[in-house]
């Protein structure tokens, strides 16, 4: 199941996202990560989807290969809005017992939850697939050069995220490969109760904890070993540019606000 996961993977292409500045994408995300919580009626749940709709098909990927990647998350997802579900007052009482109740509140939470997360989680995903790690970390680096005044570490930021994304697709695959290496001796991680499925898992974490450790301390060897600064003063092979491509994202991305906080009155 883990090798199905597209969060944190990039996939190359030449759609009209993957062309567009990673500065510009990494605002947008973030603008309409903040945005989707905005939503509050049917009609701004339509306008949000159809967005992220035609985002998706902007990125020149298969629709199902989302709804693949993104099944692993469902649980989460569902996990947290069972949690808004069961341990929100207010409203109507349909059940209750103990310190558990199901209200009308409950029900209006737990749905925005599970909506909101849904949304962001598939914006998240079309950022990581159309935008390479390095070029996430030169966009990061980038928008907060200004708080170098305050003698903020910006390229050490930039450099632990551009390691944290890259890391995430290996530390993936290298779960799978230990799982199948369980299976092999007969360890089941499908089946069972909750606390069954928990203690199959824990025999993961050592060895892929260890795999973890290992890797950054050969990237570690191999970054000294080649004389790198993380300081200022630096050139790059790539140099970010602004396009009227980047200027229409902006132009879309606030006219959905507008478009948005219209409707959530309605």
């Amino acid at each position: 199941m883990l090798e199905q996961l597209t969060l944190g993977r990039y996939i190359p292409g030449h759609s009209w996202l993957h062309r567009l500045d990673p500065r510009a994408k990494l605002v947008l995300a973030c603008y309409f990560i903040v945005i989707a919580f905005l939503t509050t009626n049917w009609l701004t749940y339509v306008l949000m989807f159809a967005f992220i709709g035609g985002v998706i098909f902007l990125t020149g990927l298969s629709f199902s290969y989302f709804v693949r990647g993104i099944g692993p998350l469902i649980w989460l997802i569902v996990f947290t809005a069972i949690l808004q579900l069961l341990f929100t007052p207010g409203g109507h009482i349909y059940w209750h017992w103990g310190i558990l109740m199901i209200t009308s509140t409950g029900i209006q939470t737990s749905t925005a939850v599970f909506l909101r997360f849904l949304l962001i989680i598939t914006m998240a995903t079309v950022l990581t697939l159309t935008t390479a790690p390095l070029a996430i970390a030169d966009g990061v680096e980038a928008l907060l050069r200004p708080l170098r005044v305050i003698h903020f570490p910006v390229a050490q930021t930039a450099l632990m995220l551009s390691v944290a994304l890259r890391f995430v697709p290996t530390l993936l695959d290298e779960a799978q490969t230990i799982m199948n290496a369980q299976r092999a001796r007969g360890v089941e991680f499908n089946n069972g109760g909750l606390i069954k499925r928990l203690r199959a898992i824990v025999p993961l974490l050592i060895p892929l904890f260890v795999g973890a450790i290992g890797r950054a301390d050969d990237l570690a060897t191999a970054m000294e070993s080649r004389g790198y600064q993380g300081s200022t003063n630096r050139t790059r092979y790539r140099v970010l540019k602004w396009h009227n491509a980047d200027t229409i994202a902006v132009v879309v991305i606030l006219v959905l606000n507008v478009v948005l906080v219209v409707l959530r009155h309605m």
